[in-house]
C-alpha cells in the first residue's frame, strides 16, 4: 500500500512539475498574459475594437476578466499548497540520505526544458 501510494504522489509530483515548467506554459500562454494588469488591459481594448463591444458588453468583459484572473490565481495557490503537501509527506517517509537524493531530484525535474 505505501509503495502504491509513493508511486502515485511521485506521478502526481512528476506530472505537476511538468506541467508548471513545461506544457502549461503552452497551453495557458494567452490566459497568462491576462495576469499583468496592463496586457489585460490592452487584450479588452483590443477586444472592444475587434469585436465592436458595445459599452455594456465591454464593462461585463472587464468584470469576467477580473474574475478569471482571481480564479486562476486561486487555483494557483491551491496547487501550491497541494506540492508542498505531497513534497513534505515525501520528506517525512525518507532518510537524510534519500532527502538529500530527492532534493536533487526535484531540480533536475523542475529545470525548465530547452
Amino acid at each position: 500500500m505505501t509503495t502504491l501510494l509513493l508511486v502515485f504522489v511521485a506521478g502526481a509530483m512528476a506530472g505537476a512539475a511538468s506541467m508548471r515548467f513545461g506544457l502549461h506554459e503552452r497551453i495557458h500562454q494567452s490566459s497568462g498574459t491576462l495576469k499583468d494588469p496592463n496586457t489585460a488591459k490592452a487584450f479588452l481594448e483590443r477586444c472592444k475594437k475587434e469585436l465592436h463591444l458595445t459599452p455594456q458588453q465591454s464593462a461585463e468583459m472587464a468584470t469576467i476578466l477580473d474574475d478569471y484572473k482571481i480564479y486562476y490565481q486561486s487555483l494557483q495557490d491551491q496547487l501550491e499548497e497541494v506540492r508542498a503537501t505531497g513534497k513534505s509527506r515525501i520528506m517525512a517517509l525518507l532518510d537524510d540520505q534519500q532527502k538529500a537524493r530527492f532534493e536533487q531530484l526535484l531540480r533536475t525535474e523542475m529545470q525548465p526544458q530547452k
